[in-house]
């Protein structure tokens, strides 16, 4: 079955509401593999990873076990304020497969800080799972006991909160506890992020050693903090993530967060302590993150040296943009000396065949996914299978259903192969998923990529200092919340762009420090107000992190994700001193996509700066052409022609020479009547493939206001139409590809 045959039998609000789920694919891991046959097929099909829910179990977020009370200073939220008459359970942070059917669930300290946890009591749960699957089951997880960590052999050399106890119970004020293993002999170790410390417990929950610090690196709740010491490490932000050597000789615990200090805001720090030793052996390692703020929630070894990590941001919900599990092989790292990443889950997007947990909330449909602000728990099981959880931060998380606090959820995630057939139709997200989220954020491109776009759209301007950013124009007050930034408003200013006067707030008067303090918000809000919901969220992302999004997904055809920058105004910022071809030259080349088979096409309305382009790379051009004026580099140098010119066989056949496609403006290929229906084709489709280049027309929009007379529903210019049949029409007339607002809708047409 073809892609565009799969993607027709998803039924259509599925598409419309999330991603195809047949078809969403994997990159390939050799750690997870039962065989070599993987990736790229040798025919014209690709076998690729479908991750699929396969059975699932909650906990009731309100559930509680026994002890003293907690949550007396814990802050109210959804409906519940403490204390509790019980020990909560917040959650799991980490989780360990005793292969009988139960695990070892660890709770973290309990309500998020020292001041309010001193009544939550640090243990770790033996948790047996009732498993809903495709046969049944209940889905219930059932507490058989816990141990609870204590220092009875008084090993701690500062004050507890039950310092004056026998039991020396430890609780939520004393450590923060995040992730755990097992080692051979059955004693646990602990990542903590107050230190950070590591903690060696035995198999009844005492500690064992003193706490392990990690020299150079306190936290501000470390209880050796020297008064006016600067603290390296940033608060909640030690040893969330943990994973130990097969053979249980070496830790492996990860700094969740960037240093205080650090210049690079998305590195993160792998450390490797020696077990028999009982000190840290001073390797390390770099793990870039997909962008600054996101955290590693956990860390899984799968075989010697080779390591799965939960890498996630802090929203929830439809908010999510980041919860995903990547492999690393700490004996691979690319030339500027990270770790090598490779996509395993994307736990947004998870195909539901069998409707496990339909009806819990939000991302519990066909599409099932993992929104929850903490996912932090991964567990490769001994059949391969992938078990993933949440810490629910209770009472506060309500990613499931608004107002309601989420439970605690173990799902489990099979990675089936299958073959699939890729389109020759290229669909490429028009500033993302723009028609869902605010354009050129993040957020906006992850949906495009959960939508089944091949390729997804930045258009690209440089900030003060010259770094490249997404913005739609380098004049941002209508996509950024520059204008109610009290401490930018003397930057507003008027200027010529394009030979055109201009006002508001220019990226090129900006650092991009500053430009970083801005947030996202949707520049059609009277077309798209839904999309409003999301603004004030995101940061205005640059274009290495773009390029690093698309490189590490894959699209639902099996292949890496393609990026499709434009250079906007080069002329313009060529007259400034920012000139965007090098510095864009230069991403692609340290994200080593600058290869001529990359999935990268650079986009222009100019044609100078492709001619530059052109030496500097080695990716595939496309010349844009506009319905009607002249390439701004032509009126700059008197050159009279114009983009009519441009699209006549001998244009063509010029473009020819310096770049591999064309992007047409919809009414170039096919003009609209005097009435608003779509006329005759042009010919210049023909003439392109002619002349030897590919055409991908824009932009294709769900709105009936810009859609052809004929495939509007309504009056109402803000209404869906039939986007899908005007599709048709131009890929009948043979359109290669295309850009769309909304992939989602556009991936059914064909």
């Amino acid at each position: 079955m073809s892609r565009t045959s799969l993607r027709r039998a998803i039924p259509r609000t599925l598409a419309i509401a999330a991603a195809v789920a047949t078809a969403i694919a994997l990159v390939p891991s050799a750690a997870l593999a039962a065989d070599d046959d993987q990736g790229q097929g040798s025919g014209p099909t690709v076998k690729t990873h479908v991750p699929t829910l396969v059975a699932r179990a909650t906990l009731s977020a309100d559930h509680l076990e026994d002890g003293p009370a907690s949550g007396a200073l814990a802050s109210a939220a959804n409906g519940r304020q403490g204390p509790w008459d019980g020990q909560v359970i917040p959650g799991f942070s980490a989780a360990i497969d005793n292969g009988d059917g139960t695990f070892w669930a660890q709770p973290d300290n309990g309500f998020g800080s020292k001041g309010n946890s001193a009544d939550f009591l640090l243990r770790n749960y033996l948790v047996r799972p009732a498993w809903q699957t495709a046969e049944g089951g209940d889905g219930s997880i059932a507490v058989e006991r816990f141990i609870s960590y204590n220092d009875r052999n008084d090993v701690l050399d500062f004050e507890i909160v039950n310092d004056g106890t026998s039991d020396r119970l430890l609780t939520g004020a004393d450590f923060d506890i995040e992730s755990v293993v097992r080692a051979k002999d059955g004693t646990f170790w602990v990542g903590e992020e107050f230190g950070p410390f590591l903690l060696h417990f035995d198999a009844e929950g005492t500690l064992l050693e003193k706490p392990y610090s990690l020299a150079g690196a306190k936290s501000p709740q470390n209880p050796y903090l020297e008064s006016g010491e600067t603290p390296r490490v940033r608060a909640s932000r030690g040893f969330e993530a943990l994973a130990a050597s097969k053979n249980g000789r070496y830790l492996y615990p990860v700094i969740e967060g960037s240093y205080a200090d650090e210049t690079d805001l998305r590195r993160r720090e792998i450390h490797e302590f020696d077990t028999r030793a009982g000190a840290y052996t001073g390797r390390t390692w770099n793990y870039e993150t997909d962008q600054e703020a996101n955290v590693i929630g956990d860390a899984f070894t799968v075989k010697n040296d080779v390591l799965l990590l939960v890498e996630r941001d802090d929203f929830e919900g439809d908010q999510s943009v980041t919860k995903r599990v990547y492999e690393i092989d700490l004996k691979r790292t690319d030339a500027r000396g990270f770790v090598e990443k490779t996509l395993v889950l994307d736990a947004l997007r998870i195909a539901n065949p069998d409707g496990i947990g339909a009806g819990d909330g939000y991302g519990t449909g066909e599409v099932f996914s993992l929104p929850v602000q903490s996912f932090e728990t991964v567990v490769q099981l001994k059949d391969g299978r992938l078990l993933i959880g949440n810490d629910n931060n209770y009472p506060g998380n309500d990613a499931r259903i608004p107002g309601a606090p989420d439970d605690t959820e173990f799902d489990i995630i099979d990675l089936r192969k299958t073959r699939i057939e890729p389109s020759d139709v290229t669909l490429v997200g028009h500033r993302g998923a723009s028609g869902h989220r605010p354009e050129h954020t993040l957020a906006a491109y992850e949906t495009a990529i959960v939508q089944c776009a091949d390729y997804i759209e930045p258009d690209v301007v440089a900030t003060k200092d010259g770094v490249l950013v997404a913005r739609h124009e380098n004049e941002i007050s209508g996509t950024t919340d520059v204008s109610s930034r009290a401490e930018f408003a003397d930057r507003r200013a008027t200027k010529v762009i394009d030979g055109v006067n201009v006002t508001g707030w220019f990226t090129e008067d900006f650092t991009f420090a500053e430009l970083r303090t801005l947030r996202a918000k949707e520049r059609l809000p009277l077309t798209r107000p839904a999309n409003t919901a999301f603004d004030g969220l995101y940061q205005v992302p640059t274009l290495d992190e773009v390029i690093d999004l698309a490189r590490r997904s894959v699209s639902c055809d099996g292949r890496q994700v393609g990026v499709y920058p434009e250079t906007k105004h080069p002329t313009y910022f060529d007259s400034i001193g920012l000139s965007l071809e090098e510095p864009l030259a230069a991403a692609l080349q340290a994200n080593d996509v600058d290869r001529a088979d990359a999935p990268v096409i650079l986009q222009s309305f100019e044609v100078g700066n492709l001619r530059d382009l052109d030496d500097l790379t080695n990716v595939k051009l496309a010349q844009l052409i506009s319905p009607s004026g002249r390439p701004y580099d032509f009126v700059a140098a008197g050159d009279p022609r114009t983009y009519a010119d441009l699209v006549t066989p001998a244009g063509l056949a010029e473009i020819a020479g310096y770049a591999d496609g064309v992007g047409l403006e919809k009414s170039v290929m096919i003009p609209r009547t005097a009435s608003g229906n779509l006329g005759e084709p042009t010919s210049v489709i023909a003439d392109a493939h002619a002349a030897g280049l590919t055409v991908h027309g824009w932009t294709f929009r769900l709105e009936n206001q810009f859609l052809p007379v004929e495939f509007r529903s309504s009056a109402d210019p803000s209404a869906p139409g039939d986007l899908v049949g005007e599709i048709g029409v131009f890929l009948a007339a043979g359109m290669d590809g295309f850009f769309s607002d909304h992939p989602d809708v556009a991936v059914t047409a064909g």
